[in-house]
């Protein structure tokens, strides 16, 4: 008995020292990670903006930002900024994002609006800032897209 117990100490401390260099080992491997490698030629996005709330809009640019400015998606990153419903205030004419938004089209983004708010709400392409692409509806946008394969990202 006194060697089945003794056996079974063993066993578990063994076991447990094989799980604590186990686990020091994953902390470790995953403290050193990096991140994907961006292995293909191109990537995709299209950011979703759907509401009129400042918090969202901001981040929505931010992110656009963050993702051009990642080293590994250097000349490999299309990015599209299509707003409708809500989202399409923050390109109207007069609001506080036209400066993050010219910024964004010169860095190579296509920032779009959804025609069918515009309708909707009977504005006017002279309402919103002369830059902006108008697509026919945001949704056949990120519906094409996404069967395109690019990533669609809703901030």
């Amino acid at each position: 008995m006194k060697k089945a117990t003794l056996l079974l100490i063993s066993s578990f401390l063994i076991t447990l020292s094989a799980s604590a260099q186990s686990a020091g080992g994953a902390l470790e491997k995953n403290r050193t990670y990096t991140g994907a490698k961006a292995g293909k030629k191109a990537y995709h996005a299209i950011y979703q903006l759907d509401v009129n709330d400042p918090k969202r809009i901001e981040k929505a640019i931010r992110n656009i930002n963050n993702a051009l400015n990642d080293p590994r998606l250097a000349g490999k990153l299309t990015i599209e900024l299509v707003a409708f419903s809500g989202g399409t205030d923050a390109f109207l004419k007069g609001g506080k994002y036209e400066q993050d938004l010219i910024a964004l089209v010169e860095r190579g983004v296509i920032v779009a609006q959804c025609n069918n708010t515009l309708k909707e709400r009977k504005i006017t392409r002279e309402d919103l800032y002369d830059f902006i692409a108008i697509v026919p509806s945001g949704n056949g946008e990120l519906i094409l897209r996404q069967a395109e394969g690019w990533s669609v990202v809703k901030p």
